[in-house]
Order: C-alpha cells, then structure tokens, then sequence
C-alpha cells in the first residue's frame, strides 16, 4: 500500500514507515536516545532527501521521547532539575544548529555535510562506548573484581556555579551539562537527531549520573530541543513532511513503551554496549555510501572534444 509524501514528493509503502517508526521508537525507550541517529539515514536509505529526512525526523523524535519519558517516570529515573538545566542548552544549540543548516543548504552543501558529520560522530562515540562497555562487562565477570566509585571527578567538576542534582546524587557546575546541552541542541538541527548518542555517554561519563537516571533524563531534554528543532525548520526550511512526520511518530509511540520494559531489565554496561554496536553498525553504511561507486555514473564536467 502505497502513500505519497507530498514535502519528499516520492511514494512508499506505508507499512515500511511504520515499521521504521516503531523499530526506532524501541530502540529510543530501551537506550534513552530520540533515534534520529538510526532513522534519518534509514529515511536516506529508503530514498527521502536528506534536507526532509532531518527536519521530518526531528518531529518524529518529539512523539518518541515524550512516550519514552513518561514510561521512565512512572519509574522514577528521570532528573527533571538536570533536565532544564541541559534543555536551556539545547534551547540555544537549536537556534544555531538551523541557521548553520540554512546557511548550507543554500550553499548546496547539505547533504554532504549530514553524510559527514554522521559517520565522524557515530564512528567516534561508537567506538568509545564499545570498548568502555566491553571492559566493564569483563570486569564485572571477574570474581573478587574492585569496586567502582560512585562518581569518578574529572576537572569540570571543579569548575564554578555548582548546583546540587539530588536525583542524579550530584554536586557540580552547572557549566559542563549547559554545554553539552547546547552542543546537542546544533546536531539535533543539523543532522535530524535528538542527540542521545552523545548525551547519554556525556551524562554517563562527563557528568557523572548513574545509568538508570540517565536514560529518562535524556529523553526529557530531547522532547524540547527536537520540538524546537521542528519548528525553526518548517518556518525558515520548509523542509517538515508532516505526514511522513504522524507515520513515523504512530509507530515509534508504540515502540517506544516496549523498549522501556526491556531497558529496565538490562545491566547499564550490557545496555551500552548493544547501543554502540547498533551506532557503529549505522556508521559502517553509511561511510560504504560515502566511498562506493555509484551504480549509475555521471559526469558534470565539460564534455572534452566538442
């Protein structure tokens, strides 16, 4: 059954859209993260332009994270205090991150640069995550093993206007998770993500949160950022397909409160681990789009000899 995407101006099945939603909005209840990472290359893959797939996915994202978050707060893992604090970021990184999109797009660069700057990010935070998952899962094998600390402190902790986040157990400056918000904020509008493969791992090991408050608290975050994600790119790109949009977001509701069952019954190393190599699996194709030979060869040059 066929549907036509009047913004994409193409026709898919309607059944595979909602079958992408709800895979991706299990994955986003389950690790915490908005799923745009997965879905906007998969919308790629299946043929949207890349300029509609970022826009369309950041409304999906919204519908997700806000059936994932309340899943999570039923449970009590999320930290609404550090959720405002990363959100005022995010607020600000937004703004920019569709400017810099307009900016691109005009220059006729944005494809490119979407292609990119996922398969830099995706490669760079997969890999950290695997490795850092794979030796605690060892370690925690080992009989007799060391006990971790609660919070190892790096030098951001002793930077200036610490606040005190008594979900998360914390007592830090409220400078690193602004910063981390804002960074979060430029991808969500560049790359048509909620930025939960960043945040998560920054929360984890930047900031210092336990895993289970982590997950809840992202998605939080994630619902505003990618909100006004979608609002600055159908006012200035025109790029939001709101019907591909309530497909998308119709099946990843759904997925979404299935993942967050499985999360809880995860160990925090094991749920790290399945994400990187999930993220690490996304940047492998697209990095094989990036340097394959087309099928269909072409040149824009000058034909030589006429």
């Amino acid at each position: 059954m066929q549907i036509y995407l009047p913004i994409a101006e193409l026709s898919l099945n309607i059944f595979l859209i909602l079958g992408m939603g709800g895979a991706v909005g299990f994955l986003s209840g389950m690790f915490g993260v908005g799923g745009g990472f997965l879905m906007t290359p998969l919308l790629i893959f299946v043929g949207i332009p890349p300029a509609v797939a970022v826009a369309t996915e950041a409304n999906q994202i919204v519908a997700a994270s806000v059936s994932g978050v309340i899943a999570h707060w039923r449970r009590g893992n999320v930290d609404f205090k550090m959720g405002f604090v990363l959100l005022i970021g995010g607020a600000v990184g937004s703004t920019v991150g569709t400017l810099i999109f307009r900016v691109l797009r005009e220059m006729g660069q944005i494809d490119l640069v979407i292609s990119i700057t996922f398969v830099v990010f995706l490669g760079i935070i997969g890999s950290l995550m695997l490795v850092e998952s794979v030796r605690m899962i060892i370690r925690s094998r080992r009989k007799g093993a060391p006990r971790r600390k609660l919070h190892i402190h790096y030098w951001v902790h002793g930077l200036p206007f610490r606040m005190r986040f008594h979900k998360s157990k914390l007592y830090i400056s409220v400078l690193p998770p602004l910063a981390v918000g804002f960074l979060v904020g430029v991808l969500a509008a560049i790359m048509g993500v909620g930025g939960g493969f960043i945040m998560v791992p920054a929360m984890i090991y930047l900031l210092g949160m336990p895993t289970a408050v982590v997950v809840g608290t992202s998605l939080f975050q994630i619902i505003f950022v990618t909100a006004n994600v979608t609002f600055l790119h159908s006012v200035t790109n025109q790029t939001v397909d709101i019907v591909l949009a309530l497909l998308l977001l119709s099946g990843a509701v759904i997925g979404a409160q299935f993942g967050a069952r499985v999360g809880v019954k995860l160990k925090g190393e094991q749920l790290r681990a399945l994400l990187a190599l999930t993220v690490l699996l996304v940047c492998a194709k697209l990095f094989f789009d990036l340097v394959a030979v087309p099928t269909d060869t072409f040149s824009i040059g000058p034909v030589i000899g006429r």
